[in-house]
């Protein structure tokens, strides 16, 4: 009887699957919310100094240091602008940082190219060791090396010179732009080259008309790196050239900091207005900045 009855018994109803639709677009919107999230914060992060740049360059100088913290002027002034444009010892500055930043930038670019391109398509003995012997001297502090350089520069009598600062930043910038643009030239395929060679091209005529119009990215981010290089430095430019040869950096440094007082309002806007060229570069080269540094990332 029993049997009997559970053969008539009616079946259980199955459970109603989870409808994937829904919550294929739930998980969606929360990894759209969690990255809006991670942006706003990180975001913040890195422009919150720029902000507080701003905003102290516009309030007044006896006001700086009010208490508590003001996130927005009380009293909006111009008056450190002002005093940039007074200062005809800021344009020396800028001289300075801008005639170093571009020979230093076309130096780096110039070597960094023909021994990115050794690297990439010439095989020879030793060129492996010699490619890590390069990246090895970038594991070198550079102010380690300072003391060394001052006296090579003072013996030689370089001191106090432009020759001076783009010697030492060129030095530090190579390494990285070498392995940058060996990247780049390893995307190169060896039959364009072959192919220009079977056509009678000499090698320097590769080089230079084949080569080098397709690297053109890499060219621009090896470049970038070497400008800001040379623009952002501050212990090699105070240490190599006197008063007549700093760059802004350092010259910022010995205009508005004193032994007993501090132009905040004045420093930070003469911050914010040095800062300006470099962020316009990397704004107008990004994407040539990042196809440099992506390239040969992906081999095949």
């Amino acid at each position: 009887m029993t049997a009997v009855l559970e053969q008539h018994a009616p079946a259980a109803a199955p459970t109603a699957p989870a409808p994937r639709r829904r919550r294929g677009r739930s998980d969606r919107r929360a990894v759209t919310v969690s990255a809006w999230i991670a942006i706003v914060v990180f975001g913040g992060f890195a422009l919150l100094p720029v902000y507080w740049l701003l905003a102290t360059s516009l309030t007044p100088r006896g006001q700086v240091f009010s208490y508590p913290p003001k996130p927005f002027p009380a009293e909006i002034t111009f008056d450190a602008y002002a005093a940039l444009a007074a200062n005809p010892a800021l344009f020396g500055y800028l001289r300075n940082s801008v005639v170093v930043s571009v020979i230093t930038t076309v130096l780096s670019v110039i070597v960094s190219a023909y021994m990115g391109y050794a690297f990439s398509k010439f095989r020879y003995r030793g060129r492996r060791s010699l490619m890590y012997f390069v990246l090895a001297s970038q594991m070198f502090p550079q102010a380690l090396l300072l003391i060394t350089l001052y006296a090579v520069f003072s013996a030689y009598g370089l001191l106090n010179t432009y020759t001076a600062l783009v010697l030492s930043f060129t030095t530090f910038t190579l390494p990285l732009c070498v392995w940058m643009l060996k990247g780049f030239f390893d995307t190169i395929p060896d039959e364009l080259i072959e192919a220009a060679r079977m056509d009678g091209a000499s090698r320097l005529r590769i080089i230079h008309s084949v080569v080098m119009p397709l690297a053109a990215p890499g060219l621009v981010a090896a470049g970038l790196f070497a400008f800001v290089r040379g623009w952002n430095d501050f212990i090699f430019a105070l240490t190599l050239a006197g008063p007549d040869k700093q760059t802004l950096p350092p010259g910022l440094v010995n205009t508005f900091i004193g032994e007993a007082a501090t132009a905040w309002p004045e420093l930070m806007a003469a911050s914010l207005v040095v800062s300006l060229p470099v962020a316009i570069a990397f704004i107008a080269l990004q994407r040539y900045l990042v196809g440099g540094l992506t390239a040969g990332a992906v081999k095949g």
